[in-house]
């Protein structure tokens, strides 16, 4: 089975989507020896040959000032899309609704395969952060979900992010499909947590929290610092890390510092803000040294960061009834509050009392949320392999009829047909060169043929006059 898998983020951009892009390619191909090519927008500083499948990078743009230091793709690229058309592919998987959706429906025109597509984040929190006027922020969600209801099959990655997909106005059906994490299963090595966070001052028996993810506030780090400081006020010692990036990150560490977290006198900075850390060991050493893991996000559809910190036996808090809390029972496998400060310190000062609970809630957190890669893309190979048989026998669910239908099948006539010429002038080109070179060599044969015969004539010339003479 050849797979095209198609997104808007990859190195060496490193976010979620990209994590997930990366993991399905390397086990479709290792675990189910399947053909892997991806397209994504081509960065200045990307190295797209180190792969061991072949990556299509076409054409993008600069979005840094908007989108903090992504890149939008063009997808009407017409040299990658007859290169992703020319591997074959049987499925055609985006993971995300912009341009990488807009090149499968093309795709699609060219090559008659379906249509995979997985709803990862709610992206229209993203849209309204950079698109302000609230019309146009609307026409884009409109743009985005007509573009997710033209494929052939939709997933999702949580019950609460189909949910959210069809409040924006998704009228088809959806499947949820959980991604995995890339961490083994288990806690790292003592030896190894203390050269990770041996910089930082983390005394025993004082409980540490710990957050990873983008720097952004509306994943709940405000919510975090001013629990934080009630807890402070409470007499409550902890010590809190934030490990990430992102555009809110300055605004944080203010707060923090305003708050009397971090660089206040007489007193041991409680909060650390370490940037992103991108080695998988030492995140796996960050989770294994937390003793719980903070994460009161209602934004994220999946909470890939919880299931990680589930896999080094680290539980989590998080916001009832959110897209991350499912599965998870307060008390048992992970902890739910209400979405305020105030519930959130209470929690926080009930815990530190008991850190050997925690421990107990962190083991079975491994036992019951961790999901490995390899499992969660089995599966979506297993369901890759049912649209297929769908396919073959005409049992696919029909597409609803789009207005931008007739658009994208001209469009994509209108690409092939160009490319169709540029392959007729580039065999024109060949034939004419090889016609020229042919042309010049014949030339330069003949010059050589004259010049011999000149040489040879002025030769006989020569000998003819020396036999006057002597005669």
């Amino acid at each position: 089975m050849n797979i095209c898998l198609l997104n808007d983020s990859f190195p060496p951009v490193i976010d979620g989507v990209a994590n997930v892009v990366m993991n399905y390619a390397e086990h479709l191909t290792r675990d189910h020896a399947a053909g892997v090519i991806v397209g994504t927008p081509r960065y200045p500083d990307g190295d797209y040959e180190k792969y061991p499948y072949p990556v299509v990078a076409y054409p993008s743009f600069d979005m840094t000032g908007a989108a903090g230091g992504y890149r939008a793709g063009n997808p009407f690229a017409a040299e990658a899309l007859e290169a992703l058309a020319a591997f074959r592919p049987d499925i055609i998987h985006s993971h995300c609704p912009a341009s990488a959706t807009v090149i499968a429906r093309l795709l699609r025109e060219k090559t008659a395969s379906p249509v995979v597509f997985t709803y990862h984040t709610k992206y229209d929190i993203d849209i309204k952060r950079v698109v302000h006027a609230r019309l146009a922020a609307r026409e884009a969600i409109s743009v985005m979900v007509s573009n997710i209801e033209a494929c052939d099959e939709v997933w999702t990655v949580s019950r609460g992010a189909g949910e959210s997909l069809k409040a924006l106005g998704y009228r088809g059906n959806y499947r949820v499909m959980a991604n995995g994490v890339d961490f083994q299963k288990g806690r790292v090595e003592p030896e190894k947590v203390r050269q990770v966070t041996a910089a930082y001052d983390l005394p025993e028996n004082v409980p540490v929290f710990l957050f990873v993810g983008r720097m952004m506030t509306y994943k709940g780090l405000p919510m975090i610092l001013d629990a934080l400081k009630l807890l402070l006020d409470r007499g409550g010692d902890f010590r809190m890390v934030f490990v990430g990036k992102g555009p809110d990150k300055e605004l944080l560490e203010e707060k923090a510092r305003t708050l009397g977290l971090m660089g206040s006198a007489g007193g041991p900075d409680r909060c650390f803000f370490t940037g992103p850390i991108y080695d998988r060991d030492e995140l796996r050493a960050w989770n294994t040294r937390a003793d719980l893991f903070l994460f009161p996000s209602t934004f994220d559809t999946n909470g890939l960061v919880v299931r990680e910190a589930a896999a080094c036996g680290l539980s989590s808090v998080l916001i009832e009834g959110s897209c991350a809390a499912e599965g998870v029972t307060d008390g048992v496998n992970g902890f739910t509050i209400p979405e305020s400060p105030e519930a959130l310190a209470a929690l926080l000062e009930k815990v530190s009392g008991d850190l050997g609970h925690l421990r107990q809630v962190g083991e079975r957190a491994m036992e019951e949320l961790y999901l490995s890669w390899q499992d969660c893309v089995a599966r979506a190979y297993e369901q890759y392999q049912l649209i297929l048989e769908k396919k073959e026998q005409g049992l696919l669910p029909a597409r609803r009829k789009l207005p931008a239908d007739y658009l994208v099948r001209l469009t994509a006539r209108t690409m092939e047909e160009r490319a169709r010429r540029r392959r007729v002038y580039r065999e024109l080109f060949r034939d004419f060169r090889e016609t020229a070179v042919g042309m010049m060599e014949n030339i330069q044969e003949a010059e050589e043929t004259a010049e011999h015969f000149l040489d040879q004539l002025s030769a006989d010339l020569h000998r003819g006059i020396g036999k006057g003479r002597k005669g």
